[in-house]
């Protein structure tokens, strides 16, 4: 009864995710992003099993090249345009949650090529499958959750995008050093077949249902979001205002939608920040350092253990996340844009000096300093250039060409992960791991500056704004 109690207050917080209004939209959450967590989780197991393949201990029965392993890397960039492509052709004609659905679908064909694997061209096929789950997620999960959430907590949401990808990942390096290869796929396989099956618990989104003039599931729909009843007034005059604005919105763009929305003065500051945004994402090298960890740490003289050093950053991303979770509501979007940028740009220099000197003399005796530098490295990147990216996006524009320049930037984004996982392995092999760091510092570095003077802070914005 006390411990009851004193959990009451924590509950009645409207902040608080547990809170009767919040719960459902935080769980449906959680639900969601299994798919994310699944993504992850592909993510980091490869990305010590690329190591492998290279060596004389590689679990397959045929060599596999460092030209192919660069196309094994950055296939999964094109596989993400597919699925950017599909999502958000797909999205506002079917449904969100038809799109969902079909998420496993790839995911599920990826994990059974790398089990029943017979040549390199198995492993291509598959890294394209998952590159379309995860494409498809970052298109359709954030205008999910963006929609099923209350504006002081869609922040806090959004970022769980990031934070279960992350988790993925980290959950994939444990398996990937500590399983052999044949031993986690049939398991793992699991994880899509869940996903699929937690989808039949939820309903559309409120905002999808009304503009295809479903009112009464909508209603249903916005009642389940906000877990109220239906004798409540306020939640009816609540939902009547949605739907009005929703209504007046989507004539508006019926209406009057056309080439000029594309080119006023808020839509070119948005683009101006978005590709800033896009390009500080992948050109700092956070997705290619997560991507070839193990051979990062590998030519960095560590002294350590790489498996535990991969672990290590498994931990760190997580922690950075989460840290997003609890801090982009509260103190905004735009200082954790500042504090991630300008702290990632000393940590790429910092950590591509080692390497020179190390390279040159023995460094032995600070063996564990590239663990420590990129942990800082990685930390700084996940609390907001990479955990604050998705919501930041989707805030960023003016409502009536929202949908379109958010599908259209995702794309962007996924081409530009095609591209740095395949240059990356190229810039280091031609130009050294050193130099190949301090370009991303000074492109980390560069973006912040942009961030200093431009980027808006979009807290707390409602996404029915002009």
């Amino acid at each position: 009864m006390t411990f009851n109690l004193r959990l009451a207050p924590l509950f009645d917080d409207p902040n608080c995710l547990l809170s009767a209004r919040n719960r459902y939209q935080f769980l449906v959450t959680l639900l969601v992003n299994i798919a994310t967590f699944s993504h992850g989780l592909g993510v980091g197991w490869m990305s010590p099993v690329m190591r492998d393949l290279q060596t004389s201990q590689s679990p397959l029965d045929f060599a596999v090249l460092v030209q192919e392993v660069s196309w094994i890397g950055s296939l999964v960039g094109i596989g993400s345009v597919m699925g950017n492509l599909l999502a958000g052709t797909l999205q506002d004609r079917i449904g969100r949650k038809m799109v969902m659905f079909g998420i496993a679908i790839p995911y599920s064909i990826f994990w059974c090529l790398i089990y029943f694997v017979q040549s390199v061209e198995y492993l291509y096929v598959g890294r394209l499958m998952a590159g379309m789950t995860g494409g498809a997620c970052y298109v359709v999960l954030p205008t999910f959750i963006s929609e099923i959430a209350d504006t002081h907590i869609r922040g806090r949401l959004g970022s769980m995008i990031l934070l279960s990808v992350n988790t993925g990942v980290l959950t994939g390096y444990i398996i990937s050093t500590t399983v052999s290869y044949f031993t986690a796929p049939p398991f793992i396989i699991a994880l899509p077949v869940c996903y699929f099956i937690c989808n039949f618990l939820f309903p559309e989104t409120p905002h999808h249902l009304i503009r295809k003039g479903k009112l009464a599931a909508a209603e249903k729909s916005f009642r389940f979001y906000k877990n109220i009843k239906s004798e409540d007034i306020k939640a009816v005059r609540e939902f009547e205002e949605l739907k009005s604005a929703l209504t007046k919105a989507q004539a508006e763009s019926d209406m009057s939608f056309n080439y000029r929305d594309f080119i006023t003065r808020p839509a070119f500051k948005a683009y101006a920040s978005a590709l800033t945004l896009l390009i500080c994402n992948q050109f700092s090298g956070s997705f290619c350092i997560t991507t070839y960890l193990s051979d990062i740490f590998a030519a960095s003289h560590t002294t350590l253990d790489v498996g535990m050093c991969t672990i290590v950053i498994g931990v760190l991303q997580i922690v950075g996340n989460y840290v997003t979770t609890l801090l982009c509501d509260k103190y905004g979007r735009r200082i954790l844009m500042l504090i991630s940028t300008s702290g990632a740009a000393v940590c790429l220099a910092t950590f591509g000096c080692f390497t020179f000197f190390a390279g040159r003399n023995d460094l032995s005796v600070v063996g564990w300093l590239p663990l420590v530098i990129l942990s800082c490295y990685v930390f700084l990147c996940n609390i907001g250039m990479v955990g604050c990216l998705f919501v930041v996006l989707v805030e960023l524009f003016p409502a009536k060409i929202r949908s379109a320049c958010v599908s259209t930037f995702v794309v962007i984004l996924s081409s530009t992960v095609f591209l740095t996982l395949k240059i990356f392995p190229i810039c280091v092999a031609v130009w050294g791991i050193s130099v190949t760091m301090w370009c991303c510092s000074v492109i980390t570095f560069s973006c912040f500056l942009y961030f200093s003077f431009y980027l808006e802070e979009t807290r707390g914005k409602s996404l029915l704004e002009a």
